[in-house]
């Protein structure tokens, strides 16, 4: 049957055909894709209306806190001497109200969310970029593993709530004290969760290639295994930065946080605690733009994640 179905095929018409010649200059051209990781990653990320909502949402909060001094002239510190402005409710002059001594909450809020974003930015840069070169280091030599899961063991045995209370008790409150008492814990943990992944990259071919010509270790690890873990490393920061607003609120609620001076959405939402019965407005409105940052960032960070698997680039 098969040889039939042959000499079939060889005796149709020719008529019915056009022969494609044979071009050289074409060849090539039978294999070539257009495919780009990070096109797909982003035309992934995007696909979902919902993505696309969060981050016009974040975007327009995030600058909207930038331009916020320049389009107002509101003061988040001036305090009202006149008794009537105190704890006023939401109105067109102070949408958001007044706290207990006359300082406009709108203000207040706007200035505070630009705070914690600055700090929680900076800690989630020092964090992640310490974790990502201290891990990329301990994944590629293994005679660090002695070392490194002794420090890893001794910070991670320690609860992170003891932890952030004592370096913030023992140093003076501030800015500077936040960011390292939240590195200081936070670092081995990213360390430990990117030297497993890079585990698996230290075995790959083209890294075996690379050693066998005595091409740097520095150079194998920026060029052969960061770049691979780079979606890894943005997804890693967005989760860190809600995270690490969220260890800010909680520090200033025990009293140890930044400076009750200073505005940070922790400080104005341990301020509105204590007359939340009586004024709830003062701790809902930046509770709520609180609960937006953490929301928005946790579902940036997991649905980038889920776009980087190539598995789910079409």
């Amino acid at each position: 049957m098969e040889a039939r179905q042959v000499t079939d095929f060889h005796c149709l018409p020719d008529d019915l055909f056009t022969r494609a010649d044979f071009r050289e200059d074409l060849v090539e051209e039978t294999g070539f894709s257009d495919y780009s990781y990070w096109g797909s990653t982003i035309r992934t990320f995007f696909k979902s209306p919902f993505v696309k909502v969060t981050v016009v949402a974040v975007l327009a909060l995030v600058t909207f806190t930038i331009i916020f001094p320049y389009i107002s002239d509101a003061d988040p510190y001036k305090v009202s001497l006149s008794v009537k402005d105190w704890n006023q409710p939401p109105s067109e002059e102070h949408p958001f109200g007044t706290d207990g001594v006359g300082r406009d909450i709108w203000a207040r809020v706007w200035y505070g969310t630009r705070t914690s974003l600055v700090l929680a930015g900076i800690v989630a840069v020092l964090e992640v970029g310490i974790g990502v070169i201290v891990g990329a280091i301990w994944g590629y030599y293994k005679q660090l593993d002695t070392l490194m899961f002794g420090i890893y063991n001794t910070i991670t045995n320690i609860p992170s709530t003891i932890y952030l209370v004592l370096i913030a008790y023992v140093m003076k409150p501030s800015i500077l004290t936040i960011i390292i008492a939240l590195v200081s814990s936070g670092w081995i943990r990213e360390a430990r969760w990117f030297r497993n992944r890079i585990l698996a990259l230290r075995e790959a071919d083209y890294n075996v290639a690379s050693t066998c010509l005595k091409t740097p270790v520095t150079r194998i690890v920026s060029r052969n295994i960061v770049p691979h873990i780079m979606s890894l490393i943005i997804m890693d920061a967005a989760l860190t930065i809600p995270a690490s607003i969220g260890s800010e609120v909680f520090l200033s609620y025990i009293g140890l946080g930044i400076p009750a001076e200073m505005v940070t959405l922790g400080n104005l939402v341990n301020q509105g605690r204590s007359a939340f019965l009586v004024y709830p407005y003062q701790m809902l409105f930046p509770t709520a733009i609180l609960c937006v940052i953490t929301v928005s960032f946790y579902i940036i960070g997991n649905k980038f994640a889920d776009a980087s698997d190539p598995r789910n680039h079409v």
